[in-house]
C-alpha cells in the first residue's frame, strides 16, 4: 500500500504528531482535504464489521501487514468492506495467523458518484495503471469493452479486482467499483440506460475546448468511453454519434495513450459534472 500522493503536502500543513488531522487550506484554497487518517494503513476485508469483531486474515494479507509493512502486534489498521463504513482495528497474532480486532467506527459508509468507465482493454501494466487511476478518480463501475481495434482479447478479471482493491485502500474511499465482464461495444451500448449520458472521447473529433463541450450539461448518471490505442473504427464512430444523450469530447491537440486519456477524461467529467464540482 502506497501513501497517498498528497501525504507530504498534508504533513507540511497539519499536526504531524496527531495521527488524525485535516489539512489546513493554503491561501486562496477553496476546500480542505477531509479528515482522513493518512498515517494508518488501510485494508479491504470481506467480513462484516462491528465493534469487537475478530477478523482472521489469510496468509497473503497477514504477510503484507507483518512483512511488507512491518507492523507489530498492537498496531492500528483501518478496515472497510464497502458496506459497513471504516473501522479502526488492532493487529494481533503471528505472520501466518494474524487477526484484527475491530474497535470503533472512524467513518460512516459513503457511496460513489454514479459514474461508469467504459474502456478497451490494454496490456497488463497499462491496464493495471488505468484501473488504479480510474478508481482513484471515483468511478462506480469499470466496464471492459471490446472494439474493432482492441489490442487485447482477454481480460484478467482477478487482476483487475486486485488493482481496484489496492487503489481503494490507498486513496481513502470506502467502496469498490463494480467490475463488469467484458462486452462488445454493441452489447455495451445496447445495455446502456436511457438516462445515462455517454461522454464519448473521440480522437477523431476536431480539437476544441473539452470544458466548453461539458459546460451547461445537467447532472445525471454518466458513462465515459475511451477506445483502444488504435482508435475507433469509422463505423463504430458513426454508430456512437447516432445515439441519443451522447457528448463527443476531444481531449486536446495531442494523441494520448489510452491510460492517459482515462485520467484526462475522468478529471474533466468530475470537475464539470461529478463530485469535484459539488459544494464543500
Amino acid at each position: 500500500m502506497l501513501a497517498p500522493a498528497c501525504d507530504s503536502d498534508v504533513r507540511a500543513q497539519g499536526d504531524t504528531r496527531n495521527p488524525r488531522f485535516a489539512a489546513t487550506p493554503l491561501p486562496g484554497s477553496l476546500f480542505t482535504m477531509p479528515g482522513y487518517d493518512f498515517r494508518s494503513p488501510r485494508l479491504y476485508v470481506e467480513a462484516p464489521l462491528a465493534a469487537g469483531a475478530d477478523i482472521v486474515l489469510d496468509r497473503a494479507r497477514a504477510h503484507y501487514l507483518a512483512t511488507v509493512l512491518r507492523l507489530k502486534a498492537g498496531s492500528r489498521v483501518l478496515v472497510f468492506n464497502g458496506r459497513d463504513g471504516e473501522w479502526a482495528a488492532t493487529l494481533a497474532g503471528a505472520k501466518r495467523t494474524a487477526t484484527l480486532t475491530v474497535g470503533a467506527k472512524t467513518r460512516p459508509q459513503t457511496t460513489p458518484a454514479d459514474l461508469h468507465y467504459l474502456f478497451a482493454p490494454l496490456k497488463a501494466a497499462r491496464l493495471d495503471y488505468m484501473v488504479q487511476k480510474a478508481v482513484e478518480m471515483g468511478v462506480s463501475r469499470l466496464q471492459p469493452v471490446q472494439t474493432r481495434h482492441s489490442q487485447v482479447a482477454r481480460v484478467n478479471m482477478a487482476r483487475m479486482r486486485a488493482n481496484a482493491i489496492e487503489a481503494a485502500e490507498q486513496c481513502g474511499i470506502l467502496w469498490l467499483p463494480d467490475i463488469g465482464e467484458p462486452l462488445t461495444l454493441i452489447q455495451a451500448l445496447s445495455g446502456r440506460e436511457a438516462g445515462r449520458r455517454l461522454v464519448f472521447c473521440d480522437e477523431g473529433a476536431e480539437a476544441s475546448n473539452p470544458v466548453t463541450a461539458l459546460a451547461g450539461l445537467p447532472r445525471s448518471p454518466l458513462a465515459v468511453l475511451v477506445g483502444p490505442e488504435g482508435g475507433f473504427a469509422e463505423d463504430e464512430r458513426v454508430s456512437l454519434l447516432k445515439l441519443p444523450n451522447v457528448v463527443r469530447l476531444s481531449l486536446g491537440p495531442r494523441i494520448l495513450r489510452a491510460d492517459t486519456a482515462a485520467v484526462a477524461a475522468l478529471a474533466l467529467v468530475q470537475a464539470r459534472l461529478g463530485d469535484w464540482s459539488l459544494p464543500a
